[in-house]
Formats: structure tokens, C-alpha cells, sequence
């Protein structure tokens, strides 16, 4: 007779050398991939292996005109988003609702957990009126969605996705639903396949959410990263306003990622549009050989010279001692001013410091600055006399003459 115990000891040693033959069933949230084992009016059933099967709705298998998409032996890839609790069966979508049609199917949906559609009929005080299968319920503002909406009367009209929260039967049902919550879901399924993708150098796409005066935040797929104001664009940007807008779509390149100190907080993910742009620089020698006539724009002014901007992402340096045009000054304020456009001719270039050195062209600019140039400013040219120290000289000698 067998010892029990050995037989346990075998089993074990059995899994532990072939991993393969027991898997975990997949939960909700989770990615899985099957083959079409017959297609219904309603549902369609799909083979996930290891003895497991799933129910995706026939509406997920359509296209936009409404023809299936797929036959039966198809293999197609899903998400589960619960489990009937009296078939044990997975139900598989997209973490879409679906349209009930009773109060008991909307019950059903509850206790199994599952999305629901429902049409928003109004903007009442406090959230909003929802109908579920021709049941009044109510939303809570702070459950219409991920961020505070100012104007809850945006959604009315619309048909959305709702997790049936609150539920009780009777003559007058009372349903409580929440859209952020499948909202937090699909968020938390988006991170974990960005995370899976994340790294530094990586290419990726995402949509701007927001912009400060330093940056702009980007949704990268449930994660959020910053792209600093000083990675936007190789020239000088003010503000990120000036080159993105809220919703747009942009491609991005992963500088580096900071693991999170808290678990309720998220990594720092640092972005760039910049690092997907050739450099200028590499460009500058033969862009700017030494001894041309260049046109540019002061950027800014320092107690040393004025930064011209030659172009974007290329500032070359008027030294205060080119900028006086033989005459000494205390600050380049009193030639230039930022903004203002001027030529200046190229001294030279070093690659290795990114530096490019100008001087000012004594026909310095496009549009005249100084209205009313010193005239010793101007080389070769000795500065006319003055008319009353010629007419005081005349006087003095006529005096002396006078005396003799």
C-alpha cells in the first residue's frame, strides 16, 4: 500500500518540473489570448487553455459597419473583466459596458461586477441622473470622472460606461454608480502595459495633459511624465504654450525614471522632445565659418556682452569690447537691447564648448537702435568742435590782443 504522503511529496515534485501544467487563471484586468470555439447571436466562446474558457459579447468581434470581424478557430487577444459567478465561465471585452435590459440583468452585473451602459439624462445637484435599463440612478460628481468637472451638463446626453456600485431592489430600486472607478481600472491595466514598455531611451507616444511655466505633463498611457521646458526645443522657449497645446499628441523620448518613495505615489518619468531633433551644433561650423556676415536677434544681455541668437538651439557672443565700436562702455545695454536685431560678423567657433564668437558690424543693425550714436563711436573720424568753445576762443584772443 502506498505511503499518502509520498504520493503528496511526488505531486509536488511533479509541478515543481513541469510549471507548465498548472497556471493561474487569469483575473480581472488581465491579458489573454484565445481561439473562437463558437460564435452565438449574442456571445461568442473563446478557448484560453489549461482547461479554461471565456464569454466576450458578439459587439466586440464587429467592425464599425457591424460585420464579424472574426470566424470560428480565429485567435483574438482580450482582456477579462470578471467571472460569472454561476458558470464559473471568465467574461472577456474591453472593459466596455454593456446594455441591460432589466432591472434583474442589471443586479446580475452588479453582484458580478461588471461595467454597465447608461444613458445620462441630466446634471442634478450634487452629480448626475443616469438611466440603466430604464432605471433611474445616480452618479456623484466626485465619481464622473478622474479630474474635477467643473460643468457636470458636459455628459448630458451622452452614453457612457457605469460600475453599478449601490444596489437595492424593491418597487423603486435605488442604483448608485460610478464611471471613475472603471475609469481608475482601465488607467491601472494602461500603466502596467506602459510599464512593461518603459525604459530609459525609449521612443514613445503620448497626449499632453496639461502645461505649467516649466514644463508640460504628458500621458504616456496611465503613466504620467514631465517634459521640462528646457527639453521642449533646442531654442529658447518662454513658455510651453508656445510650441504645445492641451491634447495634443507627441512623440517623446524617456530621459530617466525615478522609482517611487511612497507606495501611494508613482515614479518620475523625465521627458524630452528635444533629444529626438539633431543638434545644431553639429551643423554650426559649416553653418557659420568664420569671417561671415551673420543676422540674428539679442536674446539677452549680460555685464560681459549680448547673446544673439543665430539660430534655433545657436546663440553666438558679442564681448562687451566688440560692442562699442571703439568706444568704451559699461554695459551692453547702451548699444543693444533684447530683442532687437542686429549683423555681426563671425570671430570664431569652438564645437567642444558650444560657443560661437561674434562682433557687431558698425552698421550694426537691421533697424537702426540708437537714434542719436556718440559720435566717437565712429572709427577714422575726428569729432567736429563744438561752435561755442570756437566762439569763446575768438573772444579770448581778441581780448588778449586788445591788452597787448
Amino acid at each position: 500500500m502506498s505511503n499518502p504522503e509520498s504520493f503528496e511529496d511526488l505531486l509536488k515534485e511533479f509541478d515543481q518540473t513541469h510549471p507548465g501544467t498548472q497556471q493561474a487563471e487569469p483575473a480581472a484586468g488581465h491579458k489573454v489570448r484565445g481561439s473562437l470555439i463558437a460564435i452565438g447571436e449574442d456571445y461568442a466562446f473563446v478557448d484560453l487553455g489549461a482547461k479554461s474558457e471565456g464569454r466576450i459579447d458578439i459587439s466586440e468581434l464587429k467592425d464599425d459597419e457591424g460585420q464579424l470581424k472574426y470566424g470560428v478557430g480565429d485567435e483574438i487577444e482580450t482582456l477579462v473583466t470578471g467571472k460569472d459567478e454561476e458558470s464559473g465561465m471568465l467574461l472577456l471585452g474591453n472593459q466596455q459596458g454593456h446594455k441591460y435590459h432589466g432591472i434583474q440583468e442589471v443586479e446580475q452585473a452588479f453582484r458580478q461586477g461588471m461595467p454597465v451602459q447608461g444613458h445620462v439624462t441630466g446634471a442634478i445637484k450634487g452629480g448626475l441622473e443616469v438611466q440603466i435599463a430604464g432605471v433611474r440612478a445616480f452618479c456623484p460628481a466626485s465619481q464622473a470622472d478622474l479630474r474635477f468637472i467643473e460643468d457636470l451638463a458636459e455628459f448630458v446626453g451622452q452614453k457612457l460606461d457605469f460600475k453599478v456600485t449601490k444596489f437595492e431592489g424593491g418597487r423603486r430600486p435605488n442604483l448608485v454608480v460610478s464611471r471613475r472607478v472603471l475609469l481608475e481600472e482601465q488607467q491601472r491595466i494602461q500603466a502596467e502595459q506602459t510599464r512593461a514598455e518603459l525604459k530609459e531611451g525609449a521612443v514613445m507616444t503620448g497626449v499632453v495633459t496639461s502645461l505649467k511655466d516649466y514644463g508640460a505633463f504628458v500621458d504616456l498611457g496611465g503613466l504620467e511624465g514631465m517634459i521640462h521646458i528646457s527639453e521642449l526645443a533646442f531654442g529658447h522657449i518662454r513658455h510651453p504654450k508656445e510650441m504645445l497645446q492641451v491634447g495634443q499628441t507627441v512623440e517623446v523620448s524617456v530621459l530617466r525614471i525615478e522609482p517611487a518613495t511612497d507606495a501611494k505615489k508613482r515614479e518620475k518619468i523625465a521627458l524630452s522632445i528635444r533629444a529626438l531633433s539633431r543638434d545644431p551644433w553639429l551643423d554650426a561650423v559649416e553653418s557659420f565659418p568664420v569671417g561671415t556676415k551673420v543676422k540674428g536677434k539679442v536674446s539677452r544681455l549680460q555685464t560681459f556682452g549680448a547673446f544673439v541668437e543665430l539660430a534655433p538651439g545657436i546663440d553666438g557672443l558679442v564681448h562687451i569690447s566688440e560692442l562699442g565700436a571703439g568706444r568704451r562702455i559699461n554695459h551692453p545695454s547702451e548699444v543693444v537691447n533684447p530683442g532687437d536685431e542686429v549683423m555681426a560678423t563671425v570671430l570664431g567657433v569652438d564645437l567642444e564648448r558650444h560657443r560661437i564668437s561674434l562682433s557687431l558690424d558698425e552698421n550694426r543693425q537691421v533697424d537702426e537702435i540708437s537714434e542719436t550714436p556718440a559720435p566717437a563711436a565712429r572709427k577714422g573720424k575726428e569729432p567736429a568742435p563744438e561752435k561755442s568753445l570756437g566762439s569763446f576762443g575768438e573772444l579770448l584772443k581778441e581780448s588778449m590782443q586788445k591788452q597787448r
